[in-house]
């Protein structure tokens, strides 16, 4: 791997019930819960993370890390502290570039 590629943080789904969705794969796989609310959470592998949303709360979307997000606009912060920015891909998928501090 180069060390001029950027790290895929993590890659979020949609699905109906965040518990359940929860419970499921950490009874299944050896991962961790990094975060967990009523309407998301953040479920760690050793390579990347899934996120886990509801419809309508946030957007299917993938998220790759970056240290210099100001670059792709107005930065956010998330409940868990965590920096990001929105863009659309050329085809409309929805990117998220995070900053973990």
């Amino acid at each position: 791997m180069s060390d001029h590629t950027d790290t895929v943080d993590h890659v979020a789904v949609v699905v109906d019930d965040i518990g359940q969705a929860v419970k499921w794969y950490c009874s299944r796989f050896r991962c961790e819960v990094a975060y967990q609310d009523a309407t998301w959470a953040l479920v760690r592998f050793a390579n990347v993370s899934i996120a886990f949303v509801l419809p309508g709360h946030h957007p299917r979307h993938i998220g790759i890390h970056r240290e210099d997000i100001e670059r792709f606009g107005n930065v956010g912060v998330h409940r868990d502290g965590v920096e990001f920015v929105y863009l659309e891909d050329v085809s409309g998928n929805v990117v998220e570039v995070v900053r973990r501090t």
